[in-house]
């Protein structure tokens, strides 16, 4: 018997399979859906690719007929040779969330909070849909579980679809996961700009603060930085407890001090920024002590939301102050704000102030132009895993209710929703770069020693 054994049709029950990208691009996307699209095409399956995530499904009304071509496409007909590979989203993406008002489990039995995912269930069920499959980041996933649960609390007569979840981000701030399918060409492509901008810094002595994307978790800025050469790196897991100070949260708008539910003053979690300054200060002056005059440091998106109010009015316009609004924690949505340039001028004051000399240190702003760059032959075939762990799951183990991740050597594992939702908040699991594991050491052997 031959070693080059072909899959063979599978059992299964499934007839048509929807797949969605739901959130920001990501690198890699088409392989993933190529590769999963290809074999159920080749199983017998159809496959549709419902366009622009959820945003058609969310808005169906009972009666409505979903229109190829615009509301969804036939991948099990039109997949092309060279897709696994190529840039971008056959299918589109967008930001629609039908699960946004599921918070407690208390909400499943509100008809008029379950209504967007009832429309999803109406909407996939009137193209004869069997099961879905979505991709997307932890929101994403989130979404899913509670399809799931809106769909178990369903009449035993219901038709339920099964469904399971595909791990996108280039943050990789996925629990379940190793490394989620992109990131490793999105630190390439930042990589190449930290290297370019050591050699500028290395010609011009110009020092430069890259700012790059990760809200909650560092793990793009570590890539970028480790990949790159960078002088630095600094994430929000690294901001010590000591590096944390309150404030009262301000309304942008009127100047007023804010309340909380119980009327008492609502503070807000701020970084010390002299902190955060003086350990860039401390990088530079240990590098000049090897004789290096370059310095790029690398810095997450994340830590924007906990900088003082001062500090965030000094990086925005006076209409861009004015429309922010902060959430039930005082956290204001500056995640993308561009800091760099205000974190360069204090390291700038900082350096002068200990050494007497200036030092000229521009910031930068790194997010958009990585999320859809070609794929590297790493994520091509972690991606077209990936893919293809989708349709093993669905049709060879019967899968439902779970997640494709991929270990070591590229091995499968099939992680329940119940493993990565904390289901008493229907939330995620976050997962930040764990401070004092070998990756985050990492970047400290690498770095200057302070």
């Amino acid at each position: 018997m031959s070693n080059l054994v072909s899959p063979q049709l599978p059992n299964t029950d499934i007839k048509k399979v929807a797949i969605l990208f739901s959130g920001g691009p990501a690198p890699t996307a088409n392989s993933v859906i190529g590769s999963a699209a290809v074999c159920f095409a080749r199983a017998g399956i159809e496959v549709y690719g419902m366009k622009n995530g959820y945003t058609h499904l969310a808005e169906y009304k009972d009666g409505d007929k979903l229109k190829e071509g615009e509301h969804y496409i036939r991948l099990d007909k039109c997949i092309e040779e060279g897709l696994r590979t190529s840039r971008g989203i056959v299918i589109g993406t967008a930001r629609a969330n039908p699960g946004k008002l599921l918070k407690k489990p208390d909400d499943l039995s509100d008809p008029n909070k379950t209504e967007p995912l009832i429309k999803v269930h109406k909407a996939l069920k009137s193209l004869g849909i069997d099961a879905l499959i979505s991709i997307g980041g932890d929101d994403t996933l989130t979404t899913a579980a509670k399809f799931k649960l809106v769909m178990d609390a369903m009449p035993a007569n219901e038709k339920r679809l099964k469904i399971i979840h595909l791990p996108k981000t280039i943050d990789n701030d996925y629990k379940g996961i190793d490394f989620t399918f992109g990131y490793f060409t999105a630190v390439e492509m930042l990589a190449l700009e930290m290297r370019n901008l050591l050699a500028d810094s290395e010609a011009t002595g110009t020092g430069y603060i890259s700012q790059v994307m990760g809200r909650k978790a560092a793990w793009l800025a570590y890539g970028a930085a480790i990949a790159g050469e960078a002088s630095m790196v600094i994430g929000l897991e690294d901001i010590h407890e000591s590096w944390y100070d309150k404030e009262p949260t301000v309304d942008p708008e009127t100047g007023k001090i804010m309340n909380d539910e119980n009327g008492e003053v609502l503070h807000r979690q701020i970084i010390n920024v002299e902190k955060l300054v003086g350990r860039c200060v401390d990088v530079i002056q240990a590098r000049e002590r090897e004789d290096k005059k370059s310095f790029v440091a690398v810095v997450s998106e994340g830590i924007a939301e906990f900088l003082p109010l001062s500090e965030i009015r000094m990086c925005c316009s006076d209409d861009e102050y004015k429309s922010l609004k902060p959430d039930s924690f005082g956290h204001f949505p500056v995640s993308q704000l561009k800091y760099s340039s205000r974190l360069g001028r204090l390291i700038a004051d900082e350096y002068k102030k200990r050494t007497g000399k200036s030092k000229k240190l521009v910031g930068l702003q790194f997010g958009y132009e990585v999320r859809c760059n070609q794929p590297t032959a790493f994520d091509i075939v972690l991606g077209s895993q990936i893919g293809i762990g989708g349709y093993r799951a669905l049709t060879e183990l019967g899968k439902n209710g779970i997640m494709v991740s991929v270990g070591q050597t590229m091995n499968l594992s099939f992680p329940a929703f119940e493993e990565l939702i904390d289901m008493s908040k229907l939330r995620a699991y976050e997962r930040p770069i764990q401070v004092g594991s070998d990756f985050h050491k990492l970047a400290r052997y690498i770095e200057a020693w302070v």
